[in-house]
């Protein structure tokens, strides 16, 4: 594609100081990163990386006056940023003003990424990066859809509760309580799960995944059938460490005792909250009775 398009843009700027200068403009972005040109040149797609090294394609139209009148930009992004233009301006500054735009977006897409590989997301199945909401199972036949804000991704989401009237009022009275212990210096999931008062489900495949992992604490693959340890008899890991680096499986049970024992522990209702034992990140389980 680069060299076809490098070869055509060309041959055009044999033919008209217009399109030398097009030419020149886009080796200043760089032929490589050209993923698309429209056949009279007025339309370019460039793939950008951002920092985490997501790949984005920035699109811009060029109509009969440019550069006169500045071009129209569109990206997949939850919006588009104030183009600033002037008469001597470039193709690279449409680009480095876009760059700029990525990395102000940073912390809002690593919250999308967190809440998508971490829980139970049913819609969309698979999101554009432009998209602010997400549909999560909370579990009992509830979701609760969270609309994050793009500017502030660690401000308290907006949010709507769906699934049995009496559960989803109950989840809502629990959400309005609990609102104003949402702090930005906690992670999200952490936040999400207090103000829940419960540790929501994670994915589907993370959870058979985990099933079939030794624990980090008790070495196991399965806890001993025990009927002290209640629902949790035989079962297999079910808790995953969400550092990717360590990506460590756990027993919940043996997790919890584990974070008893450490007393830099935090608890909150029936989650406490503390820190992989391998890795340091932080870790949150649900506590249960099984073992009382």
């Amino acid at each position: 594609m680069e060299h076809t398009e490098q070869t055509r843009c060309t041959e055009l700027a044999k033919s008209s100081s217009v399109y030398r200068s097009l030419y020149s403009e886009i080796e200043e972005v760089g032929w490589e990163r050209l993923v698309r040109l429209g056949g009279d040149l007025t339309f370019l797609s460039f793939r950008i990386l951002d920092a985490k090294s997501r790949v984005h394609f920035v699109e811009i139209e060029l109509d009969e006056t440019y550069p006169k009148s500045p071009p129209r930009v569109s990206a997949d992004v939850p919006y588009i940023f104030d183009l600033k233009w002037s008469k001597s301006s470039r193709l690279k500054d449409v680009v480095q003003q876009f760059q700029k735009h990525l990395e102000k977006l940073q912390e809002f897409w690593s919250t999308l990424d967190d809440i998508d590989k971490s829980l139970w997301v049913v819609d969309p199945k698979q999101p554009s990066r432009s998209m602010c909401c997400r549909q999560i199972n909370i579990g009992n036949d509830c979701y609760i859809m969270l609309y994050i804000n793009a500017d502030d991704p660690k401000s308290l989401p907006e949010c709507r509760f769906m699934g049995p009237g009496p559960v989803v009022d109950s989840l809502r009275r629990i959400w309005q309580r609990n609102s104003r212990k949402w702090t930005k210096d906690k992670p999200y999931l952490e936040n999400i799960a207090c103000l829940l008062e419960t540790q929501l489900p994670r994915p589907i495949d993370v959870q058979k995944n985990d099933q079939q992992v030794e624990c980090g604490i008790c070495y196991a693959q399965c806890l001993p059938v025990d009927d002290e340890l209640g629902v949790n008899s035989g079962s297999g890991t079910d808790y995953r460490c969400d550092n990717t680096t360590c990506n460590k499986a756990f027993h919940s049970v043996c997790l919890g005792d584990w974070l008893r024992s450490i007393t830099t522990t935090r608890q909150s209702f029936d989650v406490l909250f503390g820190n992989c034992p391998y890795c340091s990140e932080p870790v949150a389980v649900k506590i249960t009775d099984s073992r009382t």
